[in-house]
């Protein structure tokens, strides 16, 4: 065995995971290469188009890898797993009126869970994979913090790391921009990846339609349409085409022309109601979070001011850590916040570091929203 370690690299075939066995290899670390088939898109009723990942083109771009650099790789079937804890859950949240983040799921339930497991099976002490992420100890404390490539960071898909985890993983290309990725990749000659496209779809989700999909999942939700969209004075001024297929801060495809801009700033699945409102009343002061993982501090202290990030692309807003429970926490905005989605992850950072996060489960409004005559949270 070599003196670095043996290492087992998830390899989506795609070139940021390429790259990182690459790297591990001229560290000096054992190698070894794993894939995870998760979908089977016949199932699923679309068509690649190229921009998403875990397909058998992906499977073979990853074996072709290992077969290049000289370390064994092996191909994993987990889509029973895969079905049960991101399909089901993608499914399950948007039925409940709430937005998923399924590549957050995957990495808490399905990807470090089966790296680990395969890692401790093939005596592996480390486990490695091509996010754009950083990792590092203080004291007793590991630490994730953002990518050296700002755009390219993915460090808010990654909160929910538990110290073990973090002490075995390894983000080899964390310290590079994805244009010294992709030149690593061709001095390396790895060409048939070096320009592959980054992946943006949801990965069972390749044609972008999750509308399609949700109703090839659950075609009861057909006849959830024509249910009441109303402003939140509680005017009626449409129908809806099934409450599911909406998210907080939609402004397109609401059907409706009111003479000025309307969001959906409300979902309410019991009456089967979307509530929409100005800009104005899109904001919030103030979200709760449950589910919390906490990392650069074993709790963080209240009064704590963070950036907190409530989207994968969003730039993060000054914020301010009111209340810590054993698994929630309320965060108060500095300025108001806008489209705080209930579903999606909240991350909250000190810098560069990420303090922690958790799941949006209510936010705040700056302005009390209705529904018939009862105060609702958004």
């Amino acid at each position: 065995m070599s003196k670095k370690g043996r290492v087992l690299v998830a390899m989506s075939g795609g070139v940021d995971s390429s790259v990182a066995a690459y790297l591990l290899l001229q560290e000096g670390y054992e190698v070894i290469g794993i894939t995870m088939k998760t979908w089977d898109y016949r199932i699923a009723g679309t068509v690649r188009r190229g921009t998403g990942c875990c397909t058998v083109d992906d499977i073979h771009d990853a074996r072709a890898v290992a077969l290049k650099l000289g370390f064994p790789h092996y191909v994993v079937d987990i889509r029973e797993e895969f079905k049960h804890f991101v399909i089901d859950y993608f499914v399950k949240e948007y039925v409940q009126g709430r937005t998923p983040n399924p590549c957050i799921s995957c990495n808490t339930f399905i990807k470090w869970y089966v790296l680990f497991k395969y890692a401790d099976k093939l005596g592996c002490e480390y486990v490695a994979t091509g996010h754009h992420a950083r990792i590092r100890k203080e004291g007793n404390r590991w630490i994730l913090y953002r990518g050296k490539d700002r755009a390219k960071d993915q460090s808010y898909v990654l909160w929910n790391l538990k110290q073990h985890e973090l002490a075995r993983t390894i983000f080899p290309v964390g310290n590079y921009y994805k244009r010294e990725v992709r030149q690593i990749a061709k001095e390396a000659g790895l060409d048939y990846v070096a320009d592959k496209p980054d992946s943006y779809e949801i990965c069972f989700i390749p044609d972008n339609d999750y509308r399609g999909f949700l109703k090839r999942q659950v075609p009861e939700l057909e006849k959830l349409e024509g249910g009441l969209i109303i402003t939140t004075s509680g005017k009626v001024v449409g129908r809806h085409k099934g409450y599911p297929f909406y998210t907080i801060g939609q402004r397109r495809g609401l059907g409706i022309a009111l003479g000025e801009p309307y969001y959906v700033v409300h979902i309410d699945p019991k009456s089967n109601v979307i509530v929409v409102g100005t800009k104005d009343e899109l904001y919030s002061k103030a979200m709760e979070i449950d589910t919390t993982n906490w990392i650069k501090y074993e709790k963080p202290s209240e009064g704590m001011e963070v950036i907190a990030q409530i989207r994968s692309m969003h730039k993060g807003n000054k914020a301010v850590i009111e209340q810590v429970d054993d698994n929630s926490a309320v965060i108060r905005f500095v300025e108001p916040a806008m489209a705080v989605t209930p579903g999606q992850s909240a991350v909250l950072y000190e810098g560069e570091d990420v303090v922690g996060g958790g799941i949006i489960a209510k936010a705040e409004p700056v302005k009390n929203i209705k529904v018939g005559n009862e105060k609702v949270s958004a």
